[in-house]
């Protein structure tokens, strides 16, 4: 092989890798893989949670399937969206802890969204010790279809918009554990702060059902009773 050749071959290869990257090159785009990250959806879910027209986000989506990032299936006239894979999880979660490590907008960006915290927190083996010891309430407040889409085990499901009118369904002797969609939710520091103010004693798991199905701990998907 020949020199020219060598090098026109190696910038294809980095052009065929840089189309992976200009894929993510949208805030849209990374927000609908976090959606996803939570388990399939048609597009007009997709659409309404992330606050788009059903036309851009047909469009976003359309590019992360040419890019390999997500997956369809048809049902109907309905077309249902996935990740391609885990490895498409662990690029997302990766992508965001890079960028806020050396991505000086990062922190600022992600304190304004998240508000001020002074609650505790808590990692996730930490709170499988506390859910063995049976001392602890753990609180998905994800929209319910995120929730029978996987959670934590014994957890129970009150989404965030509900919690304020459906707190008496937690118990008051014990601690509760939320968590939401991952480390930068912000429907857990919200509910972690609507409890505080209730008077209950809430704290948060510093991370959420992203990096827990990651680290390949066990996924409850049995529907609400």
């Amino acid at each position: 092989m020949s020199e020219n050749t060598k090098s026109t071959t190696k910038a294809r290869l980095y052009d065929a890798f840089a189309a992976s990257g200009k894929a993510l090159a949208s805030g849209k785009r990374l927000e609908l893989l976090d959606l996803l990250a939570q388990g399939e959806r048609t597009v007009d879910a997709l659409a309404k949670a992330a606050g788009l027209n059903l036309t851009t986000a047909s469009a976003h989506l359309q590019t992360l399937k040419q890019a390999g990032f997500v997956t369809t299936r048809r049902e109907g006239v309905r077309i249902h969206y996935r990740l391609a894979g885990d490895d498409v999880a662990q690029l997302f979660a990766l992508l965001r802890k890079v960028a806020e490590a050396h991505q000086a907008a990062v922190p600022a960006a992600r304190d304004a969204y998240l508000g001020e915290d002074t609650a505790a927190e808590l990692s996730r083996e930490e709170l499988r010790a506390r859910i063995a010891s049976g001392d602890v309430v753990v609180l998905d407040v994800r929209p319910v279809e995120e929730y029978q889409a996987g959670h934590i085990p014994d957890a129970l499901s009150i989404p965030v918009d509900q919690l304020a009118d459906r707190i008496n369904e937690l118990p008051e002797d014990l601690e509760i554990v939320v968590y939401c969609r991952g480390e930068y939710c912000v429907l857990a520091y919200d509910a972690v702060r609507l409890l505080t103010d209730r008077g209950r004693h809430a704290i948060r798991l510093n991370d959420g059902m992203l990096e827990w199905r990651l680290s390949e701990l066990l996924v409850d998907t049995s529907d609400l009773e």
